[in-house]
């Protein structure tokens, strides 16, 4: 079970469960073309953005394979949310998480996602226990390729037109992490 000890501070950024408040702010960035372009999902409308918040807010602990930890990301300086965080306990019995990071595109580039990530390895690694951490990313997502390499993840595979995604088959790139690699960092 993962609890975290909200809220957790970076040098920039508070991570914090999301609330009901996080609606407007959430849906500047989920309603967005060039933010779910390469994601499963279509921009989301006002409608669509506050169910899956309900959903988020219901997300602040693990308790079981299968969950995932939604965590909102706002900057300390002036409390506005800018980011989206998930963790997936993917497996128990292979001790593997997957991570996932969406962040509004006026904070691109300022080393945010990085800042923030390093928490969700924290909270995998050292809170939960995971051995194994990994994201996924369309291989046309040079931001997402880019942030994972630059946390030290490895790319474990290159996996050619695997999925059909919005009427188009897409590669996609698989980074990871272990948690030995983790501590040596």
């Amino acid at each position: 079970m993962l609890q975290p000890a909200y809220p957790m501070k970076t040098a920039r950024l508070i991570l914090r469960p999301f609330t009901k408040a996080d609606l407007n702010a959430l849906h500047s960035f989920q309603s967005r073309p060039d933010v779910t372009r390469y994601l499963y999902w279509e921009p989301r409308t006002r409608a669509e953005t506050a169910a899956v918040l309900e959903d988020k807010i219901a997300r602040s602990t693990l308790t079981e394979p299968g969950e995932y930890l939604a965590i909102a990301v706002e900057l300390i300086d002036t409390g506005e949310l800018i980011g989206d965080l998930t963790l997936w306990w993917t497996s128990r019995e292979h001790a593997s998480g997957e991570i996932g990071v969406v962040f509004h595109p006026r904070h691109h580039g300022k080393g945010y996602a990085a800042e923030a990530a390093g928490e969700l390895f924290r909270l995998g690694f050292e809170d939960l226990g995971l051995h194994r951490i990994y994201g996924r990313c369309d291989s046309r997502n040079v931001a997402s390729a880019s942030l994972m390499e630059g946390l030290g993840m490895r790319r474990e595979a290159h996996l050619r037109e695997n999925e059909l995604v919005k009427g188009e088959w897409t590669d996609e790139l698989v980074y990871a992490m272990l948690s030995s690699e983790w501590k040596r960092r």
